[in-house]
């Protein structure tokens, strides 16, 4: 049998429990608001707070996702604010995007593809400024919008597998902006699809050795038990400072995966 990596042999730190508490209630938090799985804001919270390396923070959010966008989306489900038959649409697409990600990863190159990614994000964040979000019924949804669906599906789960993210991040602006959906509808619906892609990652982590069960534990419970604060105060807070809260997650999350892509640019400079 091969020798786990280095990093993999070592056993996860020992940092307090209630640091991956905090990285959880901060990350729930930002899940239950906004419809995303919280890892943007749970992993380097977890690397700071936890002390864990990048694999293993990253495993170990994905874990820690798994009750906190179900929690979250029932809280949505229970306010009328979760379409369910779109997200079993969305979620199909998704798995299929991500395995062919991951199978992606192995061949291609990302230097340029991380910049568009980037851009992309950024021009989101740009436009949900000034979108004006409704809170109207659910849209009435023909097949080119089933189809659609899918095809977001297949694009959140290809952004997954080529870079870590994906979720909320792409689901969220497209429900509202392309499909119509109310701003609560979105979210709830982008969380629910979450759970399916985040167990499926997590079954695959745990058998590389990559989730740290207990910090898991302890930040899936606390961001379980703050998206449902999250929700609450989604709806309580107007669509438009919504929107623009969420914009600026969203260059948050372009400056993090800027510094990301030129980490990534340098070390396969210095390899060359």
């Amino acid at each position: 049998m091969n020798a786990p990596p280095p990093d993999l042999a070592s056993p996860p730190s020992p940092a307090p429990i209630w640091r991956f508490a905090t990285a959880g209630a901060i990350g729930g938090l930002a899940s239950g608001m906004f419809g995303v799985g919280g890892g943007i804001v749970m992993v380097p919270l977890l690397i700071w707070l936890g002390r864990l390396d990048q694999r293993r923070a990253a495993a170990t959010s994905l874990a820690a996702i798994i009750p906190t966008a179900l929690v979250g989306a029932a809280g949505y489900g229970f306010n009328g604010r979760l379409e369910i038959g779109p997200a079993a649409v969305i979620a199909a697409g998704a798995m299929a995007g991500a395995w062919a990600g991951a199978r992606l990863l192995r061949t291609i190159k990302l230097a340029t593809l991380n910049w568009v990614f980037v851009g992309l994000i950024a021009a989101t964040a740009v436009a949900m400024a000034f979108f004006q979000p409704q809170r109207g019924p659910a849209p009435a949804m023909g097949a080119a919008a089933w189809a659609g669906l899918a095809a977001l599906g297949l694009a959140m789960g290809l952004a997954a597998g080529l870079f870590g993210i994906g979720g909320g991040i792409i689901a969220v602006p497209a429900l509202m902006a392309i499909f119509g959906f109310s701003d609560l509808a979105a979210r709830g619906t982008s969380l629910l699809v979450m759970v399916p892609s985040a167990v499926a990652g997590s079954i695959t982590n745990h058998q590389g050795g990559l989730v740290a069960w207990r910090p898991a534990m302890a930040t899936g419970l606390t961001a379980a038990a703050a998206a449902l604060a999250g929700g609450g105060l989604a709806v309580l807070i107007a669509p438009r400072a919504g929107n623009l809260l969420f914009a600026g997650l969203l260059a948050v999350t372009a400056v993090q995966l800027s510094i990301r892509a030129a980490r990534a640019a340098r070390a396969a400079r210095a390899g060359s």
